[in-house]
C-alpha cells in the first residue's frame, strides 16, 4: 500500500461511492483522504460513511484522513411566479426584501445584510456568474440594478457579491450543528466555506476546540486579500476554484492558485487544490488532456493535495478517476524538472532551531546514501517542517497519536504510521529502523535519518537529528542512549 508519489489525493464520497467495496477500492486506487460534503446528505448518512472509512482503516492498518466540508452561508434569490424569467441585457431589475414571487422586473433577495453592504456600482452575480447585475441605486431594503449580462434566472439561484465584504458569519446555524456532529464523530479536518476574514477562521477554531484541524476555503476576493491573516489562524487552506472563478476574473484564478500554494508552503501548512480537476470523468472513462495538465500543474506548483468532487461522489467512474489521478501524479513527480521546482519552492528563511534541524535532515539525506527521513512527532509539527523542505527521499512520520497520523495523511510526502510512545532516543531509532524496513523504504544494509524532539511526546520540540543504520544490531552496538 505504499504510495509512489508525494502529493495526496482527496476523494469526495457521495451516491456513487457510498458502499464499503467502493470506498475501499478508492483507497486502494490512491485516495489518501475522504471528503464528506455537509451540503448533502443526513447526519445518519454521514455517520455511516465515517464508520465505513474507519472499518477499512482498521482492516488495512493505515491511517486515513477524513475531511468534513461545511456548507457555509448560501445566498439565494427567492422564487418566481412562473418559475423562471429571462433578463435582457440593459434592462432594469430590482432585488428587494418583499416576500412575494418575482417577475421580469424584480425578485426577492432575503438577505438584508447584502443591502446593508452594497454600494452603487457594485456587481451581483447570479447562477454561478451566468447573469451579471450592476447596482445603480441601493438602500437598506432594495437595490436597483442594470442587467449587464442577461440570461434565464429561476427559483433559488445562488448569488455572489464579489465587490464587498458582507457582515455575515462564515458559520450558519446549520454549520454549527454540523460542526459539533462531525467533531463528535471524530473527523480529522473541517473545511470552512466562504471565509472572508481571519475572525471567521478563529470562530471555527474556537468551536472545534482542537477536535479537528481547520481548512479555510479561499473562494472570495476578501479572503484572497486577507490571506496572511487567514493562514495564521487556519491549519491549512483550500484553493476552491469554483466560486473563486465566479467572484474574480476567471483569468486571474491560475495566478491566485499559484500564489496561495506558495504562501501556504512557506508557512508550513497544507494546501489543497480543488474543483473541476477531472470534471469530464463524471461521464467519461478518460480525462481530457487539459484536465491532466491542470492536475500536473498543481503538482508542479507544490500543492499538498489535489481533490476530486463530483468525479468521485456522483460520477460513473469514481475508482477509475482516482486511479488516473494517481497515475498522473506518479508520472509528474518522476520528471526531473519536478525536483527542480521543489527545490525552488523551499523556505526562504529559517529562523528557529526546528527549521534548521529539518533543513539539515534534508541536506544530509540528499548528499549521502540515506534512504529515508524518519520523523518522530506527537502533534505533527516535526513532520510538517520536514514536508515543507520537500526532500528527495521519502518521509516517514511516526507518531503515538492516531489523530495526528490521520491528519498528516493530507500532507505532502508523509507516509504516516502509528507507533508506541518512546522515552529514550535509542528506542526511537529502533522504531524508525523497523518502520523503514517493514514499509519497504530501506534494508538492513541502508541508513536513515532520524529527526525528533527531546523531551519526547511534547509538541514543538524538534531539536535532534541522527544518521542511523537500519540494522538493529548496529543500533544497539553503536548508538548512544
Amino acid at each position: 500500500m505504499r504510495r509512489l508519489r508525494n502529493v495526496k489525493i482527496v476523494a469526495t464520497l457521495g451516491p456513487a461511492s457510498s458502499d464499503r467495496a467502493t470506498i475501499r477500492a478508492l483507497f486502494e486506487a490512491g485516495a489518501d483522504v475522504f471528503r464528506l460534503n455537509m451540503s448533502h446528505g443526513t447526519h445518519e448518512g454521514i455517520a455511516q460513511l465515517h464508520r465505513l472509512i474507519r472499518e477499512i482503516e482498521h482492516e488495512l492498518r493505515r491511517p486515513i484522513g477524513i475531511l468534513a466540508d461545511l456548507q457555509g452561508p448560501k445566498l439565494r434569490v427567492g422564487t418566481f411566479a412562473d418559475g423562471k424569467e429571462t433578463l435582457e441585457e440593459g434592462a432594469a431589475f430590482r432585488l428587494d426584501l418583499v416576500d412575494k414571487p418575482g417577475d421580469a422586473t424584480r425578485v426577492r433577495l432575503p438577505h438584508p445584510e447584502i443591502f446593508e453592504a452594497l454600494e452603487e456600482g457594485a456587481s451581483l452575480l447570479v447562477n454561478d456568474g451566468q447573469i451579471r447585475l450592476k447596482v445603480t441605486r441601493c438602500d437598506a431594503e432594495s437595490a436597483d440594478c442594470e442587467v449587464m449580462v442577461g440570461g434565464v434566472i429561476s427559483d433559488r439561484k445562488g448569488v455572489n457579491v464579489p465587490d464587498v465584504v458582507l457582515n455575515i458569519p462564515a458559520l450558519t446555524e446549520k454549520d454549527r450543528k454540523d460542526l459539533e456532529f462531525v467533531c463528535a464523530l471524530g473527523v480529522d479536518w473541517l473545511g470552512m466555506s466562504f471565509v472572508q476574514r481571519p475572525e471567521d477562521v478563529a470562530e471555527g477554531q474556537r468551536l472545534a476546540a482542537g477536535r479537528a484541524a481547520v481548512i479555510a476555503k479561499i473562494e472570495k476576493p476578501a479572503a484572497v486579500a486577507a490571506l496572511d491573516g487567514i493562514l495564521a489562524e487556519a491549519d491549512g487552506i483550500m484553493v476552491a476554484r469554483g466560486d473563486l472563478g465566479v467572484e474574480m476574473p476567471i483569468t486571474s484564478v491560475p495566478v491566485i492558485q499559484r500564489r496561495l500554494i506558495a504562501t501556504a508552503q512557506q508557512a508550513g501548512k497544507p494546501v489543497i487544490v480543488a474543483t473541476q480537476m477531472m470534471e469530464s470523468m463524471i461521464s467519461a472513462p478518460v480525462p481530457t488532456r487539459a484536465e491532466v495538465s491542470d492536475v500536473a500543474n498543481a503538482i508542479y506548483d507544490g500543492a499538498d493535495a489535489v481533490m476530486l468532487s463530483a468525479e468521485s461522489a456522483a460520477g460513473k467512474y469514481p475508482v477509475e478517476t482516482v486511479r488516473t489521478m494517481n497515475a498522473v501524479a506518479e508520472t509528474t513527480e518522476s520528471d526531473p524538472h519536478f525536483r527542480v521546482r521543489m527545490e525552488a519552492l523551499r523556505p526562504r528563511a529559517r529562523t528557529r532551531v526546528a527549521d534548521a534541524i529539518a533543513a539539515a535532515a534534508r541536506e544530509v539525506a540528499e548528499t549521502t546514501d540515506v534512504k529515508a527521513i524518519c520523523c518522530f512527532t506527537h502533534g505533527g509539527t516535526t513532520a510538517l517542517l520536514m514536508a515543507r523542505e520537500r526532500p528527495r527521499v521519502p518521509i516517514l512520520a511516526l507518531t503515538p497519536s492516531t489523530r495526528s497520523a490521520r491528519r498528516m495523511a493530507l500532507v505532502w510526502g508523509l507516509h504516516c504510521s502509528t507507533t508506541h510512545e518512546v522515552e529514550r532516543f535509542k528506542l526511537a531509532v529502533v522504531s524508525a529502523a523497523r518502520a523503514a524496513r517493514e514499509g519497504g523504504f530501506a534494508s538492513d544494509a541502508d541508513r536513515i535519518v532520524v529527526v525528533a524532539g527531546i523531551p519526547f511526546n511534547t509538541s514543538g520540540t524538534t531539536n535532534i537529528l541522527r544518521v542511523a543504520p537500519v540494522d538493529e544490531r548496529a543500533i544497539y552496538e553503536g548508538e548512544p542512549e
